[in-house]
Parts: structure tokens; sequence; C-alpha cells
């Protein structure tokens, strides 16, 4: 259906849920089309193949969602939060630490989350996602770690944390699609060699 990939970027639902029964209609909407984005991709799937997966008929989602765009930007906005809810909640747990084990618990958070949601960079990264939306999702991500980087003790040069924040969101998606690899042998050594450079240029930073 053309009306699928040629839609404008709409960064939420068509029709807001007023009430409880619809909102669980809509978190299974979403739930299906997570799981059929994450394996069909983004460009691939269907509005009648996220319908089946959510075990929906195909009117109900498109009472909510007349576009696959539209379904693709609700579930972006719906990992973003969690993903700052997740950096919150973390930056608290490592107040007052040493960079070091902060860095660990943020690498293993972050690649966990994206292992267990794997149609997160599926949306994050479609062709039709408005450049801006993609802008301010990286700059909000990167605001919360920021927020990490300044918890730590020593807290990481104010002068440097905006570039550090963004080369460490960017290791970390690096590090994400290596657990990709089926090299065990590779693998698990470059994810921690990442880590390690990212833990060792840190460290340096102080003050």
């Amino acid at each position: 259906m053309s009306s699928q990939n040629s839609s404008p970027p709409a960064e939420k639902i068509a029709k807001e849920p007023s009430r409880s029964r619809g909102l669980k209609r809509v978190s299974a909407l979403l739930d299906g089309a997570s799981a059929v984005f994450a394996e069909a991709g983004y460009e691939a799937a269907t509005m009648t193949q996220i319908a089946a997966r959510a075990g929906a008929s195909i009117g109900s989602l498109y009472q909510f969602f007349p576009t696959k765009e539209h379904v693709a930007a609700a579930l972006h906005a719906r990992y973003l939060d969690a993903l700052a809810g997740m950096l919150d909640l973390l930056a608290e747990e490592v107040r007052g630490q040493p960079v070091e084990p902060a860095v660990d618990a943020l690498f293993a958070r972050f690649v966990t989350y994206l292992e267990e949601n794997p149609a997160f960079l599926a949306v994050s990264e479609r062709r039709t996602l408005d450049p801006a939306v993609k802008k301010e999702a990286r700059a909000r991500l990167r605001g919360h770690i920021v927020a990490l980087l300044g918890a730590v003790e020593p807290p990481v040069a104010k002068a440097r944390m905006a570039s550090l924040a963004a080369v460490t969101l960017h290791l970390i998606r690096v590090a994400a699609m290596l657990r990709a690899d089926d090299d065990e042998s590779v693998r698990a050594p470059a994810i921690a060699e990442l880590r390690t450079m990212l833990k060792g240029h840190l460290a340096g930073q102080g003050g």
C-alpha cells in the first residue's frame, strides 16, 4: 500500500486512546509492530503483517495508525521514553562512583536494551524519519548521557561533556551492532575493546 511509504513523518499516533481498553489495544499493536520491524525491517514490513502479529484486525490498526509511518513514529517515541528512563535511573545508581564502573554499567544496560529491542534501530534509522526528529532524539539521549557523566566522581569536565556524550552514544551503538556478529571470538573482545577505550579516555577528563 503506497500510503505506508510515502506519508509524511508523524511522531504521534493519529487517534489518542482515551480509555484503558484503548491504551491496551495500542500497546498490543505496537508490540506487534516491534516484532515485525525486528524481523523484516521497516521498509519490508506491512500493515497487514503488523495487524496479524498483534492479533488485531487491519481496521483496528488503521483506527489508531493510518500509516506505517504513524506506527513507527509511536514505537520510536516509546523506545526513546524507555531509554531516557533507563539512563536517568542509571545516573542515580552511579552517582559518586568512579567513571570506570559507570561506563561498564552504561554499556551493559544500553547494549542489553538494544538486544532486547532490535526494532529500535530499525525505526530510528528508517529513511522516512524526519531529520529534525532524528536530531532531536539523538540530542535527547546525549543529554541524558551528559547527566550521567556529571554524576560520576570526579565528574567529567563540563567543556567536553557534550562531545564525549556524542562519542559515547556512537560507541554504544557500534557495540550493539557487534553483538550481531556470529563469530564469538571476534564479538566479545571487540566490545571489550570499545568499553576499555571509552573508560580510558573518560578517566583522563575529570575536572
